[in-house]
């Protein structure tokens, strides 16, 4: 099985690759001093809107929505998109320069897939302009949000209306100058089927009601410009026509929204280490420690390699789930989208965390983006769901080949 890159994937990988040096990998230090000024909280870079413009110009926009979508995708296949998802991931920020970042990536795939014509006018085309960003709200403080079915905030019915009430938390986005929609998923339908409970329905960010009740630290970083933050929905009112898709079909949406979303997500992690990787090697033979350069050192040698087998492996894998995607479809891929989730993380922070050891003090300082890297793929272990529901979800499906007769 080969996953060679077509020559249009080599093309469109060559073309973010020169707008990546020319204009991204200039400003990375500098987009880095910024966002750590607390002066700046929320605010972009004053260049920023200037570079998101260039990279429409460019016509490196929106690549990531695969050719299922019809008149909204680009029309790559999601194995097309994979090496170029990797590419714009070398710096992580730059996903959303070229408008292929969460979550605004899902909740697009979510409108595009779902949503209704009127929601499509109002929401969807903004966001693929990149003129408003938007955010998806599901984790609550109160419960044990790792099980979606322990969500309390409530969506009732009232005439042409839903009221909701409850708290989130952990909302990406929300803190960011450029929010203007949420995708809210609640309980709406108590007593339905366990996972014929829950609705999604869009928020807009300025609906009276709806508060910010703090930003969040992870890790003693605010994530400015975009940030997360906990939310207090107080008697918020929308329209009945916000609703997507209809009662009771949030789980339904939040399944479809995990889709191409997963590899891409796994693919950025891919992205994040093969530069770590070229970090340490850099580092390695020019740093000179007990008579010799550190790369004739055995221990860094093995580090090295370890990383550079788990870095393929796991590009492999989450070529095979993109591939697999394309021919079979969400339901044929579960079990594969759920190992990228798992793999692409863990195997980003083992990378990050040899190439801190090997750069030593410089490592953890903001000399290189090593130490907010490593932070990034350890929160993302938790953040898009904890590694022990996927795995829980992996052992279920591989079981079932193998059940006791």
């Amino acid at each position: 099985m080969g996953f060679q890159p077509n020559d249009k994937t080599r093309e469109l990988t060559a073309q973010v690759q020169a707008f990546m040096k020319e204009h991204i990998y200039p400003r990375e230090k500098e987009y880095d001093a910024w966002v750590e000024d607390h002066e700046n909280l929320w605010v972009y870079p004053p260049w920023w809107d200037d570079l998101t413009a260039k990279a429409r110009e460019a016509g490196i926009w929106n690549w990531f929505l695969p050719e299922e979508y019809g008149e909204w995708s680009p029309g790559l296949t999601n194995l097309e998109f994979a090496p170029i998802m990797e590419e714009m991931s070398r710096v992580p920020w730059a996903q959303a320069v070229f408008n292929c970042s969460a979550p605004d990536r899902g909740n697009m795939e979510v409108l595009a897939k779902y949503g209704t014509t009127e929601q499509q006018e109002q929401w969807l085309k903004p966001l693929l302009a990149g003129e408003i960003r938007s955010a998806y709200a599901m984790t609550e403080p109160q419960v044990a949000s790792s099980d979606a079915t322990n969500m309390e905030l409530k969506i009732e019915r009232d005439g042409d209306h839903y009221v909701l009430n409850g708290r989130k938390w952990w909302i990406t986005g929300a803190m960011g100058p450029k929010c203007k929609v949420l995708l809210t998923m609640g309980l709406s339908n108590p007593d339905a089927a366990r996972h014929s409970q829950h609705s999604t329905i869009l928020v807009p960010r300025d609906t009276p009601g709806l508060k910010i009740v703090r930003p969040l630290k992870a890790f003693g970083d605010y994530h400015s410009p975009g940030g997360e933050a906990e939310l207090l929905y107080e008697d918020v009112r929308v329209p009945v026509s916000n609703l997507i898709l209809g009662e009771g079909r949030g789980f339904e949406i939040a399944q479809g929204r995990l889709g191409p979303g997963r590899f891409q997500y796994a693919m950025g992690f891919v992205g994040m280490a093969q530069r770590a990787l070229e970090l340490m090697c850099a580092r390695a033979d020019a740093r000179v420690a007990f008579g010799e350069k550190l790369m004739a050192k055995t221990s860094v040698q093995h580090e090295i390699a370890r990383s550079r087998c788990e870095i393929e492996q796991c590009r492999l894998l989450v070529l095979q789930a993109a591939d697999t995607m394309d021919r079979e479809g969400l339901s044929g891929s579960r079990d594969l989208v759920s190992m990228v989730k798992i793999v692409g993380p863990q195997m980003a922070e083992n990378v990050i965390n040899r190439a801190i050891q090997i750069h030593g003090g410089m490592g953890v300082s903001e000399d290189t983006p090593l130490a907010s890297w490593l932070s990034l793929a350890r929160f993302c272990r938790i953040a898009d769901g904890p590694d022990e529901v996927h795995m829980s979800q992996l052992a279920k499906l591989t079981a079932r080949g193998f059940e006791a007769a």
